[in-house]
């Protein structure tokens, strides 16, 4: 999939657990541990807006295009 999940990269940037950050964004922990594993297939633009503002970041910060074959 082209669309790379830099989740897990941030998280640890902020020394944030799984756990916590899916408290704080209001999904579940599996939920919140398929968006890290870069297993989802969409994301809400309301649940990113809320991950944007718990981890002070960008939406960039978290996704990545990369072409096929990269």
């Amino acid at each position: 999939m082209p669309i790379i999940v830099n989740l897990d990269v941030v998280l640890a940037q902020r020394k944030m657990s799984l756990s916590e950050f899916s408290e704080k964004v209001g999904i579940t922990l599996a939920n919140a541990s398929i968006l890290k594993t870069g297993k989802a297939r969409a994301v809400r633009f309301s649940t990113l807006e809320k991950i944007c503002e718990v981890l002070e970041c960008q939406p960039g910060d978290i996704l990545v295009y990369e072409k096929e074959g990269e």
